[in-house]
């Protein structure tokens, strides 16, 4: 892919002059680690910095409720008609309850409601200027196109654009398109975005105003210096942010796959049931087991992510969906939210058919790693971990902050590494690579 000829940003509204940090950038090397830059050293925005966010939805909500609370007017844009006014009305039911609950002030909810206006509209280019714009729409690649062209036509070529997109490639939202929807409009082939060096990923995690993380994404001409003040803004915000390069899945998605479909691999196998498998990780340390909590998080949800990867990765083995999740899905087997995915649900959420089997359980625990759900699974975490930093996408400090705060897991996969030793970590991976050939084991060249 080509990209047209880029206006260096010299300014950034996040911060201030950007172009002594991003001469410090070396192309190829790791994003810089979460601790790089301190409130101190990177100028942050002023608390009245205006914020645009596009999407009314749970995300884009909470997103917008972070910006206010932080100090911002925030302009909610929706296309529906009522969407944005409609957040807008839930959020404040949600501020009263906290009022009730003595957790927010009165004063602080009404402060941080009044700084949130709306805006209807399916025309980016109708959008007030702002200095940041968080987009946070449906994960269709071809709508984050049109709506990033019409916000670069529109908004001030020093405004900040960045996507929540949990999985796709920020090149491909500015890049040239030669398929989808968006190409056929234009000819066959749709145009790049003249300035991509603004464009970055804002991943938040769901929901906003809880979860610390959020991972400042850079895509192949993403201004180092745009991504050092987007990063000291979110320290601004409260959030913990991690860098990483436009990698599928970025770290937390991706990383977390094995963890996933190990799983699934061997209830498929038979090689033990769901609730026995959920125990064995949560005994690790894990707050949840993977089958519960893919309940918990919809099997299509969860499904559509690893599809997502799997396809960004040419296929890769390592990130391959499972039929058993797909049979789910097909199924209508989506979790609580229809009451029954891997396990059957009452009306209050409850498993009703999630009994552990624990002889079972202390029984394949220390046993060989094809059988051992723990040992398996940390493998794998650990072999992916270890990957990413060895291709340069992320630091090791950012890839452990990110699975703890994004996850909950009990540690990083360096962590875990330090604990259980390359050589065993990669004996492991070797055993599995033998039992299962076909390249979903195939040990990093890092360990």
């Amino acid at each position: 892919m080509t990209q047209p000829p880029q206006t260096p940003v010299t300014s950034s509204p996040l911060g201030g002059a950007t172009g002594a940090r991003a001469a410090a950038h070396t192309p190829g090397s790791a994003p810089s680690s979460s601790q790089d830059a301190s409130p101190d050293t990177s100028p942050l925005a002023p608390a009245d910095l205006p914020v645009a966010v596009i999407g009314a939805g749970a995300m884009g909500t909470g997103i917008a409720q972070v910006a206010a609370q932080a100090g911002h007017p925030v302009v909610l844009v929706d296309s529906q008609p009522g969407a944005a006014q409609r957040a807008v009305e839930r959020l404040g039911d949600t501020f009263s309850r906290l009022v009730a609950r003595g957790k927010v002030a009165r004063e602080d909810a009404d402060a941080t409601l009044a700084r949130i206006t709306t805006h209807t509209t399916s025309d980016m280019t109708t959008v007030p200027p702002v200095a940041l714009v968080v987009e946070a729409v449906v994960e269709q690649i071809d709508v984050k196109r049109v709506i990033f062209r019409q916000l670069e036509e529109a908004q001030s070529p020093t405004t900040v654009l960045a996507t929540n997109t949990s999985s796709l490639s920020i090149d491909a939202i500015t890049g040239v398109a030669t398929s989808g929807h968006d190409a056929a409009l234009h000819g066959g082939t749709s145009p790049a975005l003249a300035h991509p060096g603004r464009v970055i990923g804002l991943h938040f995690f769901n929901p906003p105003p809880l979860m610390r993380l959020v991972e400042v994404v850079a895509g192949a001409a993403s201004d180092p210096g745009v991504l050092e003040d987007a990063s000291a803004l979110m320290r601004a915000w409260g959030k913990t942010p991690v860098r990483c390069a436009s990698t599928p899945g970025f770290i937390v998605n991706r990383v977390a796959r094995p963890f996933y479909g190990e799983a699934q691999r061997m209830v498929e196998e038979g090689l033990v049931d769901p609730a026995t498998l959920d125990l064995t990780l949560r005994r690790a340390g894990f707050r949840m087991g993977p089958m519960e909590l893919t309940d918990l998080i919809g099997q299509d949800v969860n499904l559509a992510v690893g599809e997502s990867v799997w396809h960004q990765t040419g296929q890769d083995p390592r990130y391959a969906p499972t039929a058993y999740q797909r049979d789910l899905v097909r199924a209508g087997r989506l979790g609580r939210k229809t009451g029954h995915g891997v396990f059957r649900y009452d009306d209050s959420g409850a498993a009703l058919d999630a009994s552990p089997d624990e002889a079972l359980a202390d029984r394949l625990v220390g046993g060989p790693v094809r059988t051992d759900p723990v040992a398996r699974t940390l493998a794998m975490l650990v072999n992916e971990g270890v990957d990413l930093v060895h291709r340069g996408e992320a630091s090791a400090e950012d890839v452990d902050t990110a699975m703890r705060l994004g996850t909950n897991y009990p540690k990083g996969p360096f962590e875990w590494l330090e604990e259980i030793g390359a050589r065993t970590v990669r004996a492991q991976l070797e055993e599995l690579d033998a039992a299962y050939p076909g390249g979903r084991y195939r040990p990093s060249e890092a360990l």
